[in-house]
């Protein structure tokens, strides 16, 4: 088994579908691991999001990612990072296929409900950024 992070991003937990989404994974056999609430600061959202540093978008990033509380989760299942990106749909919204979690419960680039690990050097960075040892 192979693990990579969702993260359920503000506008998708202010909207009330954080058990939408992890319905939908769970339903397409991810197995939910680690999962907790939190609110990012702007120094964990930026580390977070650092391959995005110097981007102009990079700014208004940090300032929707640390708007509200997020839920990390650590999932698991055979070939997980890839099969998560695929379940998540297009960065954009407007453009993910039907029946992908952000064409379900996004709104546009930014507000596009989750976020998950690209590869699996970055889901075990990711996971480590908010688990410590394994634990909450």
């Amino acid at each position: 088994m192979k693990r990579t992070v969702l993260i359920i991003k503000p506008d998708a937990v202010a909207s009330g579908h954080i058990g939408d989404i992890l319905s939908v994974v769970e339903k397409d056999g991810f197995r939910p691991v680690q999962l907790k609430m939190v609110v990012l600061d702007r120094g964990a959202a930026a580390r977070l999001y650092a391959p995005h540093e110097g981007k102009t978008f990079f700014g208004s990033l940090l300032e929707f990612m640390t708007g509200g509380p997020v839920v990390v989760c650590v999932l698991e299942r055979a070939d997980a990072v890839n099969r998560l990106r695929e379940l998540l749909g297009s960065t954009d919204s407007r453009e993910a296929a039907p029946g992908t979690i952000r064409a379900l419960y996004g709104r546009n680039e930014q507000m596009n409900a989750a976020h998950g690990s690209d590869s699996p050097e970055s889901a075990e960075r990711e996971s480590e950024m908010f688990f410590v040892d394994g634990k909450p």
